[in-house]
């Protein structure tokens, strides 16, 4: 299982993008970032073994059941003539871009229909995903930008949590399709545009060439990509890039100076 590479690219998946959404505080971007990390391990719900299928007990056990069952019935009655003669359970239903996108509709749906208890109740999920995966020091690090955004949104910081009902859609559809696109690189891909037909296969696993993929849980994902995200994963929180810059060019720059004179 890839559990933390997912957690901790899906983390930098939401900083990179919430600019782009139009998420202008540290707070929002925080809270918005450790939600899509969160929810970039609930693919993997399909799994009885994942952490999103152990986080609440049986809760999270029965909804784990449930999804492998009807993503087995689903692969049994489209797979393609080439498809494997697999179960079906895994790696199949949740990792597709038409999961990504029903699950962001229905929480864009669920958050919009259950005001701002239900926008708090899929930011905790996440969170608590995500603590899992990364460890405790997320714990921290988001509860001081909730108490942040209680500050910047008072008196009434629960109905200020009405305007991000559509930003909670896009923060679970990007964790899961970032969790897919983490997939497709290693050995045995992901079925990420099913169900459109490619070389006879309904559930056709998207990968790159053989010498570009890895096996989770090995020396190229904890060795590289797991290192490479960490330090993006500081980078990409708003306001450290310039200033580590800032504090380069004074440190180097006027160094340089000095010495030119």
């Amino acid at each position: 299982m890839m559990g933390r590479t997912h957690a901790l690219t899906g983390w930098c998946a939401g900083l990179a993008v919430a600019p782009a959404v139009g998420i202008s505080t540290l707070a929002q971007a925080l809270v918005f970032a450790a939600t899509t990390a969160g929810f970039a391990l609930l693919p993997d719900l399909d799994h009885p073994g994942a952490r999103a299928s152990k986080l609440l007990g049986p809760v999270t056990g029965g909804l784990s059941w449930l999804l492998r069952k009807a993503s087995a019935g689903l692969y049994a009655i489209t797979k393609g003539p080439r498809d494997e003669r697999r179960v079906g359970s895994h790696r199949h239903l949740s990792h597709t871009v038409l999961f990504a996108a029903a699950l962001g509709a229905l929480t864009s749906a669920g958050t919009a229909a259950g005001g701002p208890w239900a926008v708090a109740g899929v930011v905790v999920f996440g969170l608590l995903l995500a603590e899992d995966a990364l460890g405790d020091w997320l714990l921290p690090v988001s509860g001081g930008a909730i108490i942040w955004w209680v500050y910047e949104n008072s008196p009434d910081p629960l109905a200020q949590l009405d305007g991000v009902t559509g930003l909670l859609g896009i923060a679970v559809a990007l964790g899961c399709v970032t969790h897919c696109l983490g997939d497709a690189l290693t050995e045995s891909g992901c079925p990420f545009l099913f169900p459109l037909p490619i070389a006879g296969e309904t559930w056709y696993e998207l990968r790159p060439p053989r010498w570009l993929r890895f096996r989770t849980g090995k020396r190229v994902e904890n060795g590289l990509i797991f290192p490479v995200f960490t330090v993006l994963a500081v980078l990409l929180v708003p306001g450290v890039w310039p200033a580590l810059v800032g504090f380069v060019q004074d440190t180097f720059g006027g160094t340089t100076l000095e010495a030119g004179h």
